[in-house]
Formats: C-alpha cells, sequence, structure tokens
C-alpha cells in the first residue's frame, strides 16, 4: 500500500505538484492500516537517539563528525528535515 501512494504522489508531482511523499504516506495511511501496526522500534531508537543527542548537545556515537557510521549520518539528515517539517506545521497550524 505504502509503494502505491508513493507512486501516486510522484506521479501528481511530476504533472507540476509538489506534494511530500512521506507526507502524503502518513496523510493516506489511516485509511488502509492501523498505524501503530507500522512503527519501526529501530526507527523509534534512531529518533530518540537523534533528540536525545540534540537536547544535550553530544554526539550519538563516540567521535567526532568523521568518526561516525556513515548510515547514521544519513539517518540524522532524514530525522532533522522531518522534525524541522513537523515544526513548522505546528506553526502554521496553530
Amino acid at each position: 500500500m505504502i509503494e502505491l501512494v508513493k507512486q501516486e504522489t510522484a506521479q501528481h508531482n511530476k504533472e507540476g505538484r509538489s506534494f511530500n511523499i512521506a507526507e502524503s504516506v502518513m496523510a493516506q495511511l489511516p485509511f488502509f492500516a492501523c498505524t501503530n501496526l507500522m512503527i519501526n522500534n529501530q526507527a523509534q531508537k534512531d529518533i530518540s537517539r537523534y533528540l536525545y543527542a540534540e537536547k544535550f548537545s553530544i554526539s550519538p556515537y563516540k567521535g567526532s563528525y568523521g568518526e561516525q557510521p556513515k548510515k547514521w549520518i544519513e539517518k540524522s539528515f532524514l530525522i532533522s528535515n522531518l522534525v524541522q517539517r513537523q515544526k513548522a506545521k505546528a506553526i502554521k497550524n496553530g
């Protein structure tokens, strides 16, 4: 189901729209499944690690930026983007 929503969103974007794929999936997912069943424990741990590191200004893993796992750096950019989108959405909607 998620793949179908992603494909449909991408198609609309090709036609000139500017939908965010993640937001589209999250908005439509409750119509097809219980969102509680979609929660990924590893993703939740990554989000917690990111928020903890950000709040206390510490490195999530030992070492400097260059010593952080490559996969973590990629995940952290995605999480940061999503957090910023959620903050902007909350400000916009009051």
